[in-house]
């Protein structure tokens, strides 16, 4: 992994009208990194998300992309570089068709019109949409329309991606597909952030994990150590992962080493076989 540094946030703060509230947020990302952003509905993840993204302009604090300091005036740079996918993918689809939905940011970044035709088409291939290119978007199902919305940022390129909660409406075929895509962002040395309310992937996906609980940041840590927190754990209201309560219940038994870290079922598999 490049452990370049290509965003970094300093004491952002914001507020809205309702009064919850960011507080005092700091952290860096590097380039090519994967991170799981973990935390109950209202901690904050998406607020953040939206920050950090050029959607919102933060009140207080300062946000660096590369060496560039982030105002009202050069949001766009924000706008280009960091994407998101929303949970809602009826919140992110403005398009009448597929393909015009795939083609609507590369247009709007001033590519040439091959440029956009490759962007698009390696994007509906991608998430295995190409089927749908002349389909209107609002006839779509759930799924399909989860996977444009994640075409769309693809077409972009931006260099960190954000995923909030991408698997939401997928089936397990689609959900494999998502996670054949990270592999594939992570070959290309994209920073992908992952906001999921599934410990297990995170278990199984993350180098680091970030916890937000009521506007803060109060975990960012590989990992092992923020699961071996119970008391992190009570606090954002988070359960461990199945498979280190597996592998610490073998080595309570001496099957396995009292150190041995296992991230996926086909790894605890070839152990014994």
């Amino acid at each position: 992994m490049n452990s370049e540094n290509i965003l970094t946030i300093k004491n952002l703060s914001f507020e809205y009208d309702s009064g919850f509230s960011l507080k005092n947020i700091n952290a860096d990302f590097s380039k090519g990194e994967k991170i799981a952003v973990l935390g109950s509905n209202g901690s904050g993840k998406s607020t953040f998300f939206l920050n950090i993204n050029g959607v919102l302009s933060h009140h207080h604090g300062s946000i660096f992309y590369k060496d560039i300091e982030i105002t009202g005036k050069n949001l766009d740079i924000l706008r280009r570089n960091v994407g998101i996918v929303f949970q809602e993918p009826d919140s992110q689809l403005i398009a009448s068709t597929v393909e015009a939905e795939v083609s609507f940011g590369p247009i709007n970044m001033g590519l040439s019109e091959e440029e956009v035709k490759q962007r698009v088409n390696s994007s509906m291939i991608e998430m295995n949409i190409e089927s749908l290119r002349e389909r209107p978007v609002h006839y779509l199902s759930g799924g399909q329309k989860k996977r444009v919305s994640i075409a769309d940022i693809l077409a972009m390129r931006p260099e960190i991606i954000i995923f909030d909660e991408p698997t939401a409406s997928l089936d397990p075929v689609n959900c494999k597909m998502f996670e054949k895509t990270l592999e594939r962002l992570e070959n290309q040395n994209i920073t992908t952030i992952v906001s999921t309310h599934d410990v297990n992937f995170a278990w199984k996906w993350a180098e680091r994990v970030i916890v937000f609980h009521d506007g803060c940041i109060i975990a960012d840590d590989i990992p092992k150590n923020v699961f071996s927190d119970s008391g992190l754990l009570k606090k954002a209201n988070l359960v461990r992962p199945v498979l280190m309560e597996v592998c610490e219940l073998l080595a309570v038994r001496g099957i396995i080493a009292a150190n041995k870290t296992v991230k996926s079922i086909s790894e605890l598999k070839e152990m014994f076989l």
